[in-house]
C-alpha cells in the first residue's frame, strides 16, 4: 500500500468497473487523450481497487461509480468525471464547465446511466487484458 500512497502523490488514479464495456471504453478514451500519462488505472474489482475502497471506507461490492484519487482527495460519480476531463487534452477539458450545474443534477444523470450501463453497453466476462505498452499505467 505504501507504493500506492506514493503513486497518488505523483499521479491521478482512476478506479473503474473492470467488467463494464462502457467503463472500459471510457478508460481507452482517457488513455488516448492523456499524452502526459498523468493517470493510472485500476479496476474496482482488483486487489488494489479493493484495498483502496477499504482505505477510503467505501463499499467493496459496489462498482457503480468511477472514483478518482487526486492530490489526496477522493472524487466520485459526476465530480470524478468532471475532474478527469479537466486534465484531458483537446476540447474535452471544456466539459468541466458543467461544474457550474448543481452536483445533485449531474449525479442524477450519472446514477441513471450507471444503473443501466450493462443493459445499454454490455458486460465483459473478465477484466480487460492489458497490452505490454500500457502495463505501466495499470495498477
Amino acid at each position: 500500500m505504501e507504493n500506492i500512497e506514493a503513486l497518488t502523490k505523483e499521479y491521478q488514479i482512476i478506479l473503474f468497473d473492470g467488467v463494464c464495456n462502457f467503463c472500459n471504453s471510457s478508460i481507452n478514451f482517457i488513455i488516448d487523450h492523456d499524452p502526459s500519462k498523468q493517470f493510472r488505472f485500476a479496476s474496482l474489482q482488483s486487489p488494489i481497487g479493493q484495498e483502496l475502497l477499504k482505505t477510503h471506507h467505501l463499499d467493496t461490492q459496489q462498482f457503480d461509480s468511477v472514483i478518482l484519487l487526486k492530490n489526496n482527495h477522493l472524487y466520485q460519480r459526476s465530480s470524478a468525471t468532471l475532474e478527469i476531463v479537466k486534465s484531458l487534452s483537446g476540447v474535452w477539458k471544456y466539459l468541466s464547465v458543467l461544474q457550474i450545474l448543481p452536483s445533485a443534477w449531474l449525479d442524477f444523470f450519472y446514477i441513471k446511466l450507471a444503473k443501466n450501463r450493462y443493459k445499454l453497453f454490455g458486460k465483459s466476462v473478465t477484466c480487460r487484458v492489458i497490452t505490454p505498452e500500457l502495463r505501466e499505467r495499470f495498477l
